[in-house]
Parts: C-alpha cells; structure tokens; sequence
C-alpha cells in the first residue's frame, strides 16, 4: 500500500504561476501530494496497457480497411462460402486456374470455361422435402418431383440437386427461399461454335475433365495439371471447316445418305485445316446424342476406300520400274484366281495403258501392275507411306487398319484396288498428300505448326514419280470419272472410290462408300480435299447411278470453289497453253510423239 508523506513546510515544493490579473489570488496554499513506490508503478502499467491497446486497435482497424478494399476490388460478393467438413467430401476442389481455352489456327474462340452456380442441398436442414421438390422442379423442368425427392431421401449431409446451373435458374431457386439448398460455384466448357468441329474438339464432363477429342488428349496441358493451363491453338480454320460443313450436309441430304465425312489438309505442313463427321453432336450437351453421333468417320472409323487406292498401285509400280508411263496392260477380260473373279465396272475390254487405267478406274490394269510388283514389296509399300500402322496424330479417337489374315498374290491383287484392306479417311489423305507433293510424308497434326522449327518428313517416292501422279490424278478430272469435281480456275485433280460396305465379313452390295480424294491446284498441289458420302442413294439427277464419281465427286468441285479464296489461291486459266503444258501426259500411242518427258 502506497504512503502519503508530509514534509516540513521548508522544504516543501513551491508550484510558481505567471503573475498576472487571473491568478494573483490564486497562489498554492504550501501543500503538495507525491506519490511515490507501487502507486507510481500502477500509474506506469496503465499507461503502457493504453498505449498497446490503441496500437492494437489501429493495427486492426487497418487490417480490416485493406480486406475491405480488397474485397471491393476483387467484386467478391462472398456467396463462395466455406462448406463444413462433411459438405465437402466428394466435391473436387476448385483449380487455381480455370481450363485453357481452345482456338482455330486464327484466333478465333472454340472452347472456353465459364463460371457457373451448381446446387446441392443439406438433407436434414431441408424442412419441407415434399414442398421442396415440388416448387424445385417448376425450375429445374428436366427434374421431375420423384428425381428430387430420392436425393432428398439420402442419409448424406450433402447431395447435388442440379450442376451447372443458368443465371435464370440460380435466380429463381434464390427467390423460393427454402433453408437447406445452398449453391457452390464451378466451372462449365462451353462451345460458342457449337456443333461445328465437334469430333474434332471433343467435351468435357460434369467435372471438366477432358472426354474426348483435343479436350481429352491436352487434358492435362489444358487443366494445368500441377502448371498454369495452357491455351491450345489449332490447325483448323473454322471458314473452311464451316464450308466442308456445309457441302458435306447438303449431298448428305441430296442422296438420302447415313453418313458423311471429310477433310481438308495442306500437303506441305500436314496440317489439318478442316475435319467434319456427320452425324454430328453439340458439345455443349453431349449426353442428348447418340454414340453413332459422336463418332467420329474421319479418324476412327476404318473402311475399304475402293479405287483411291489406285494411285498408290501406280505410283508402287511406277517407282519401282516395273511398267513405265508409256507401258500398260491387257483389260479384255476378267481375270479369275483362287475362285475369285476380277472385273472392270466399265469394260472397256481392249489393252489399256497406265493413264487410261488410272482414268478409267480399271480394275484389271491395277491387278496386274501390283502382281508384278509382287506381295512382299507391296506390303512394305504400303507400309511406308503410313497405310498399315496407326496414324499419329493428336486425337485420342484413331482407327487401326484392318489388315487381311494373310498377304499372297490374291490379296495384292484386291487391295491394289482398295478391297481388302480397311484404313481410315485421315491415313488415305496423308497418303495421297505424300504421293502429290513432292514425294515426302508429312505426319498430319490438328495442332498449328510453328514452321520456324522446322519440319520432319521422310521420301517415300521420287519428285519425278510425284510429278507423274499429279498429272494422272488432274486426267481423271479434266477426262475420266471425276468430271463433276472440276472447279473453274482451280485446277482440281483427283481420284474416285466406290466400294461395297463390309458387314459381319460379307459384302453388302446394296450399301454404297463413296468417296473422292483430290488435291489442288495440280500444278503445284497445296490442298488435299476428300469427301466421303456413307450409303448414298441415286436420284433422277444421277438417272438413279450411286458410284463416287455421281455422288462424291460434285461436293469436291463446290467446296474448292468455296474455300479457294479463303485460303488465298487465285484462279489460273486452265486453257492456256502454260497451263496444258504443264499438266500434259500421254494416254496413247499417238500422243507419246507430243509428250514433254
């Protein structure tokens, strides 16, 4: 306890106040207090705790100024709640980074991630489940009553009602006020294109994992898996895929066929610059279309091409010196072998060189000119420009070949032909692009490539026997059975292919592939096209024929009309005598005396 001392009246301190008219009167009466030992020191903690109190005060108050600028900066309106330890469980934890987004080779958007509300309910706060699930489902109109109440009727503490909600509908479920619902925000793929290069982009599911497609095979580069997602950039133009598109659905309609595909790539780079599949589905809902819709014709699917297959027969023979430009063969008759016979569709039942084979889609020419190629170099042919194999190419849906149990001389003949051996449309165009470009195979990318890294190709013919199959394929054009593919200004070269669809090992012979692979333009190829049509019917204005040359062919002559200004190729004057020079080739005796090699 604190003591208050007197001290004598001499020594006693003296508080001295300025004279003046206020405080003359006013002087100290002699006595003065001091306090001294634990009161001095009680006085001393006092302060010091006011001191710190203030200094905590302010530091909070600073604190809760800068969360508050943050908050209004951010826009963070604070419905992401923190779910308890039980609502969390089988929720995925929301990524640092939103999934990448996907464009076309120009930019433009193709798949993107948008934030969206998902609802999930607490079963055992829900007061009324019957009340519940009756107004829910007025919302939610593709929920019925019982589908609600079976969720409600969970022993869980957390069950989702509905994910991916629209603003409309988060809306209108915030608006009933029912306790027990509570909504979570996630992430939704959305496809602003559509169904337009659907097969090609693939989906997503609920939880934005990549499904299909491109979405599935840059899954983790897409996601960020453990980096920061990565945008990917196609190799496609979404005006060209629109136009292959389009053509492809209009002759699908014309001739009342079951299917369709195609695709457009350049024979310099292998890159994709279009790919269409129909039937075809939306992304954004994948779950309302049937699997024959999502599957996709041009990379997964594998089919006898027919008579396409007859530029690599010649380009074989031709590159290994067994007939020559001038050479050819006797088509008068069928040939018959091992109780198999092999016929022209269009006989013309006189000897035939290699051009009018090529032109005329002769079956018993290219028979003959593999036969004496032989099985074992034909196959490995075959082998080298990618026909056997898998394609490599960034898509996770790819077909294999389906080759022929066993490979002798009645299996080279078929196949020389396209009958026989099953491949998809994508290792048919890569093909072809090799035998038109120069001679080199190119690996065909859906990715945009960067030309400045350079380009892997290997030399599966010579320049001067690709040079000879780019005039032959502009023959079958300018001559033979692809006359409607033609495109004034274009150039346009190609080759038809009618096979019989294969169905638990036989042959249907009412059901009809068609298909037409070009190239364009013949003088300096840039562009491989091909269109297939699956079990197209005749018309009137194909006077009821059904072969690729009437049904396939006509969508190569309207789709290059369409996209060859879009990529930037100007028309040439097929007439002038630059341009006939150019693609000349000898199809008989008479003209072997003009041939310029």
């Amino acid at each position: 306890m604190s003591e208050m001392t007197w001290l004598p009246k001499s020594t006693r301190p003296r508080l001295k106040l300025p004279v003046s008219a206020g405080n003359r009167n006013k002087q100290p009466s002699g006595i003065s207090l001091r306090l001294e030992g634990s009161a001095k020191e009680t006085l001393e903690q006092g302060r010091t705790r006011l001191v710190m109190a203030g200094a905590i005060f302010a530091f909070c108050f600073v604190i809760l100024a800068g969360r508050l600028i943050g908050l209004a900066l951010s826009g963070d309106d604070g419905q992401d709640r923190a779910l308890t330890h039980n609502d969390t469980r089988g929720i995925a934890a929301y990524g640092e980074g939103m999934r990448a987004e996907i464009r076309d080779r120009n930019g433009v958007l193709l798949a993107t991630t948008l934030k969206t509300a998902s609802l999930f309910a607490e079963p055992k706060n829900v007061i009324d489940r019957q009340e519940l699930a009756s107004k829910l489902s007025v919302v939610l109109d593709d929920m019925s009553e019982a589908v609600i109440l079976s969720k409600l009727a969970s022993a869980k503490n957390f069950v989702w009602l509905k994910r991916n909600l629209t603003p409309n509908q988060q809306f209108e479920i915030n608006s009933l006020g029912i306790p027990g619902l509570h909504f979570k925000e996630e992430e939704k793929r959305f496809y602003p294109m559509g169904t337009l290069a659907s097969h090609l982009l693939g989906y997503t599911d609920v939880d934005n994992r990549g499904i299909a497609g491109v979405e599935k095979y840059f899954d983790g580069q897409l996601s960020g898996s453990g980096t920061e997602p990565k945008r990917i950039d196609l190799s496609i133009d979404v005006r060209i895929q629109h136009a292959l598109r389009d053509e492809l659905s209009r002759y699908m309609s014309i001739f009342r066929a079951i299917g369709a595909a195609g695709m457009v790539m350049d024979v310099k780079t292998g890159e994709v610059l279009a790919m269409a599949s129909l039937p075809d589905f939306d992304p954004n809902r994948p779950n309302d279309f049937s699997g024959d819709s999502k599957f996709n014709k041009v990379s997964l699917g594998v089919y006898e091409m027919g008579s396409t297959f007859k530029t690599f027969t010649v380009a074989m023979a031709l590159e290994a010196g067994k007939v020559g430009i001038y050479g050819g063969y006797d088509a008068t008759k069928p040939i018959r072998k091992a109780g198999f016979r092999i016929r022209d569709d269009h006989p013309k039942k006189r000897w035939l060189s290699v051009p009018e084979i090529y032109m005329y889609s002769s079956n018993i020419g290219a028979s003959k000119m593999a036969d004496d190629v032989g099985a074992k170099n034909h196959k490995a042919f075959l082998a080298k420009i990618g026909m056997l194999d898998k394609p490599s190419i960034e898509l996770p849906e790819i077909g294999a070949p389906i080759l022929p149990p066993r490979w002798n001389s009645l299996e080279t003949m078929t196949i020389s032909f396209g009958h026989g051996l099953s491949v998809s449309p994508l290792q048919l165009s890569t093909g072809i692009a090799a035998m038109i470009n120069g001679g080199n195979y190119v690996n065909p990318t859906v990715i945009r490539r960067d030309l400045n890294k350079g380009l892997l190709v290997r030399e599966v013919i010579s320049a001067k026997t690709s040079d000879t199959i780019r005039r032959l394929m502009r023959l079958v054009v300018e001559k033979g059975t692809g006359s409607q593919a033609a495109a004034k200004g274009y150039l346009v070269g190609g080759k038809t292919g009618t096979a019989e669809k294969v169905e638990g090992g036989r042959y249907k012979r009412n059901a009809l592939l068609t298909s037409f692979v070009s190239a364009f333009p013949m003088n300096n190829p840039r562009y491989v096209v091909l269109a297939m049509l699956d079990e197209p019917k005749g018309n009137a204005s194909t006077h009821g024929f059904r072969s690729a040359g009437w049904t396939a062919a006509p969508i190569i002559g309207r789709l290059i009309s369409r996209i060859g200004p879009i990529l930037g190729i100007a028309p040439i004057d097929e007439e002038s005598d630059a341009v006939k020079k150019a693609m000349f080739i000898p199809i008989n005796s008479r003209e072997k005396k003009l041939a310029s090699f």
